[in-house]
């Protein structure tokens, strides 16, 4: 003789399945491990037309401490406060990035899916630090990015 299942086995089991279906959706739309973060700011920062900042780079091209005056959304001065910086911010003046330039690189970064993307913000919504890596197998296309000192200017 067969046994039919009952009533309350089908809701069980329904229910259990409905569960793990839920469980399973959740976890497929997270990154993996390996895989950028893609946290934006809580707060949302538009980028002033002008401002001064200070960044330190460590990346292949551009490496060092460097004082930015941004305007009109444009680095329009900038000055190395190191030896090595003194010398790229002449060689390299069109290189020193604004920090909307920094975040658009973030962005495509985190849509190409870079194996490191990450920021940290301050309470207005400015990134502080961007950490970057394309590929974690690869030498040389690192670069982290820390944004100090900025001051938004009138006008």
């Amino acid at each position: 003789m067969t046994a039919g299942r009952s009533p309350a086995r089908c809701v069980a089991t329904a229910a259990l399945l409905g569960a793990l279906v839920c469980a399973t959706a959740g976890c497929g739309s997270s990154k993996s491990a390996g895989s950028a973060e893609t946290h934006e700011p809580m707060s949302t920062w538009e980028e002033p037309a002008s401002y001064s900042y200070t960044l330190t780079s460590s990346t292949q091209v551009l490496a060092g401490t460097f004082r930015v005056e941004v305007r009109n959304g444009k680095a329009a001065k900038v000055i190395g406060l190191d030896e090595d910086s003194r010398r790229q911010a002449q060689d390299l003046q069109g290189e020193v990035p604004t920090i909307g330039q920094l975040l658009k690189t973030l962005k495509q970064a985190r849509s190409e899916d870079a194996d490191t993307a990450d920021a940290d913000y301050a309470a207005d919504g400015h990134p502080l630090r961007i950490s970057l890596d394309w590929d974690k197998n690869s030498i040389d296309d690192e670069a982290l990015y820390t944004i100090s000192s900025y001051h938004p200017s009138p006008g």
